[in-house]
């Protein structure tokens, strides 16, 4: 009979679990007659309409900047490489929240400058945010990917008389057509299930109208529609998984010299996305802040948001430990791991309607308390630390194991001593992204969240709702903070090469 892995167990209990909202809304749903409705299509041209610009916006800064930051080589390079990356880690509502009261008529830009600006709202000011909030997904990507290219071709695209701009088009570009496809996926992903710029920016799309279902006591429609904004989702998700790298011998990436004034004309060339995505929103926030004082923020709300994001950490790298050792152990547990990273591609106000179904339904004494609220965070935020365990333990020398049980330990003893030890710093960068990840989360705290409990997310969406946008700037910076200081570690182990090619090489 064959001896399963003493993982497995647990790590299917786990994947499951994952599955749980998706049944959760197939039963919901079935009360709902309204399948495709004048209101339903309108509301998917939006989506759509949102993930197309998203896509393209994306894509038209990310893959300038990925050739810029993986090729240029300029004074404080990894400076540069943070600032522009840095919309990455900042969730989107705080662009939108900045923008929508910074232009147009009694703007912020108006009274403080006296310039009257066009107002930022609806279809095209929710894709201009998204696009300033995604394009690091694919610049990020294509730069991975430029950084593996071998520059002897392009090299020899040089030598046979191709300008250098003609051999970054014809050489180096089409070999990096799938590393940016993948980010724009992402991009993709990040517009369909985000909830708070379409809200503020007063667009329709899924999540805006699911929120608004729900607050009128239709949960079986904001079901329905939770269905639908899957089908999408699950549909990209499945293109992305089609989608694969560039298989060529590693070499030295390509390197280039430009002269001063071309390189500070590229540099001058980015200062709109960086005042746009970062520059904006800190001025804003911090004038805010200036002029208001910390006027009716509490202690607590940063509290709150740390306190459960905190128990969402250790919850989450706790069932962390046995997935990630069954996707090691075989294929059955390969397939276990990958079902849990269902949950993260399930948008956050999905996960909160069907949690709030089953708080109703089945677990009433949880219901609006912190436990179901966690248990959001950890269903949707669990691949991160999956992730991390997993990379780390794959590390590790199994000789190190096998020496421990030669020596007389039991497996539990030789997991206890030699494995866990080993895979600790995998487990805390897993709770770090975690933590970071809940923290910012708006849609599913905001459905969940106990009565009078207050995030710095959803005390920003009260403070919007409710119009008194200036006591916004001490959550806004906050969030900013925190999200700087995770960018950062995430950068910090990036490899360099490096190959020589200047534009006065020409033959």
């Amino acid at each position: 009979m064959t001896n399963w892995p003493k993982s497995y167990p647990l790590a299917l209990l786990i994947a499951l679990m994952a599955l749980l909202p998706v049944g959760v809304l197939f039963s919901l749903a079935q009360d709902s007659a309204q399948l495709f409705d004048t209101h339903n299509l309108r509301v998917l041209g939006n989506t759509i309409s949102l993930v197309v610009l998203t896509i393209f916006g994306s894509v038209l800064i990310g893959v300038p900047l990925a050739f810029l930051t993986a090729y240029v080589q300029m004074p404080f390079k990894r400076f540069w490489l943070i600032l522009l990356a840095a919309p990455l880690a900042l969730p989107s509502y705080i662009g939108a929240f900045a923008m929508y009261f910074s232009f147009g008529t009694g703007g912020e830009i108006e009274n403080v400058l006296g310039i009257s600006t066009p107002p930022i709202s609806g279809l095209w000011g929710s894709a201009l945010v998204m696009s300033l909030y995604t394009y690091p997904f694919v610049m990020m990507t294509t730069r991975s990917s430029l950084l593996s290219l071998d520059a002897s071709l392009v090299n020899a695209a040089r030598t046979l008389g191709l300008s250098l701009g003609a051999s970054l088009w014809r050489v180096v570009l089409p070999r990096v057509v799938n590393s940016v496809a993948a980010g724009a996926l992402l991009a993709a992903l990040y517009a369909l299930s985000d909830f708070g710029t379409p809200a503020i920016m007063g667009f329709d799309t899924f999540t805006r109208v699911i929120f608004v279902e729900y607050n009128a006591f239709g949960l079986s429609q904001a079901a329905m529609l939770s269905l639908q904004l899957m089908v999408i989702v699950g549909l990209i998700l499945f293109i992305e998984s089609r989608i694969g790298g560039a298989q060529e011998r590693p070499g030295k990436h390509l390197s280039l010299f430009p002269a001063r004034w071309q390189r500070n004309l590229m540099l001058l060339a980015t200062l709109p996305v960086v005042f746009m995505a970062i520059v904006l929103p800190l001025a804003i926030f911090t004038l805010w802040l200036v002029r208001e004082g910390t006027g009716g923020f509490e202690l607590s709300y940063a509290w709150n948001s740390a306190h459960a994001s905190f128990i969402a950490a250790i919850v989450a790298v706790l069932l962390a430990i046995p997935v990630a050792h069954a996707a090691i152990a075989g294929k059955a547990g390969r397939f276990m791991e990958r079902i849990t990273y269902f949950g993260f591609g399930v948008p956050g106000i999905v996960m909160g309607t069907a949690l709030v179904y089953v708080g109703l339904k089945y677990l009433p004494a949880l219901y609006q308390t912190l436990s179901l609220l966690v248990m959001a965070y950890v269903l949707r935020f669990i691949p991160l630390a999956v992730g991390s365990v997993r990379s780390t333990a794959e590390n590790i020398d199994s000789g190190l194991v096998k020496a421990a049980r030669v020596l007389g330990a039991s497996p539990r003893e030789a997991f206890i001593r030699v494995t866990l030890p080993l895979t600790l710093r995998g487990m805390i960068a897993g709770a770090a992204l975690v933590f970071l990840e809940a923290m910012r989360e708006l849609p599913a705290t905001l459905m969940l969240g106990p009565t009078g409990f207050e995030t710095l997310a959803t005390y920003m969406w009260r403070v919007y709702e409710a119009g008194y946008f200036g006591r916004a700037a001490v959550p806004g910076l906050l969030l900013v903070l925190l999200s700087g200081v995770g960018l950062v570690l995430m950068l910090s182990g990036e490899r360099k090469a490096q190959f020589t090619v200047t534009e006065d090489d020409r033959s």
